[in-house]
């Protein structure tokens, strides 16, 4: 890390505390780049500090790490120089014939994207509680600190915040309904089924399209119905699990990705879309190879 020296004791203690504080600030900002940003900021506020006054390195970094993810969060920081809906989600691709990925019931370390989904329909502070103390198991009376709250009211948060998350995942029992919503969309749009495609869709479904001249924003059941024929003629491919939602990828001739696409269901009607057909990002991907 810039700045830091070997022989220096206290940056090696920073360096054995660097992967937590990655982890805690990628929960809490979902991109790794911001993650490391507020990592390093901790870093600089650490090499100003008073050392001697610091009575557990461990929870001063994650409190110090907290606030700043906490101040970018209410500031709407996170990548400031790509608009919101042109940034490329980062994506967990599993087969559907491939080992299921983590259920976001295990709530710890190994928790993957499919977490961030979720994340994102909390508040900050929400966010921040929730994943200070159901993913990092920070004390609520250390997380009061960090947003002036008391530790009973810090605990309420939290608690309203698990509640917000368990109902947004999606229950085991519904995956094959999402799936046969999902069929049922791709085989309209392959069709050109308008009336069945409006049937399937939210009246505010959103459609984003990542490609190689850019990406593509189309809002409302009618709009998304008339450009549906995108995803239909790309999704040619495997079911898979993107992020824990409903997905398809396809390859070419020569197994390199072609399309990777992702669907959030709702009570029995799409309400996003995301297609990624730029050959460029999709090379990017750790995504798996055809059978």
């Amino acid at each position: 890390m810039a700045g830091t020296h070997p022989a220096d004791p206290i940056a090696h203690a920073f360096e054995s505390h660097r992967d937590r504080l990655r982890a805690v600030a990628y929960r809490m900002l979902g991109s790794h780049a911001d993650a490391e940003d507020v990592v390093q900021e901790a870093w600089l506020r650490l090499s100003r500090q008073d050392t001697d006054t610091i009575d557990n390195l461990g929870g001063w970094l994650t409190t110090v790490v907290g606030r700043i993810s906490l101040d970018v969060l209410r500031a709407g920081r996170t990548q400031p120089d790509v608009p919101l809906d042109a940034r490329l989600p980062e994506f967990t691709v599993t087969l559907d014939a491939a080992p299921a990925p983590d259920d976001l019931v295990t709530l710890g370390d190994s928790v993957g994207l499919a977490l961030l989904t979720v994340l994102d329909s909390l508040r900050p502070d929400e966010r921040l509680a929730f994943v200070l103390h159901d993913v990092f198991a920070v004390p609520h009376g250390e997380i009061g600190a960090i947003l002036d709250k008391s530790a009973d009211a810090t605990k309420m948060l939290t608690s309203r915040a698990r509640r917000k998350v368990r109902a947004a995942r999606q229950p085991a029992s519904g995956g094959r309904q999402q799936r046969e919503v999902v069929r049922a969309f791709l085989t309209a749009a392959r069709d050109g089924r308008f009336e069945q495609l409006l049937e399937i869709l939210h009246p505010e479904v959103k459609f984003t399209v990542h490609t190689a001249n850019g990406t593509f924003v189309t809002l409302g059941a009618t709009e998304v119905a008339i450009r549906a024929r995108v995803a239909g003629s790309a999704a040619r491919g495997h079911a898979a699990t993107v992020n824990g939602r409903p997905g398809v990828i396809s390859w070419n001739e020569d197994g390199t990705p072609r399309s990777l696409l992702a669907f959030t269901v709702a009570e029995g009607l799409i309400t996003e879309i995301t297609a990624v057909v730029d050959p460029a990002e999709l090379a990017l991907m750790d995504l798996p190879d055809p059978f």
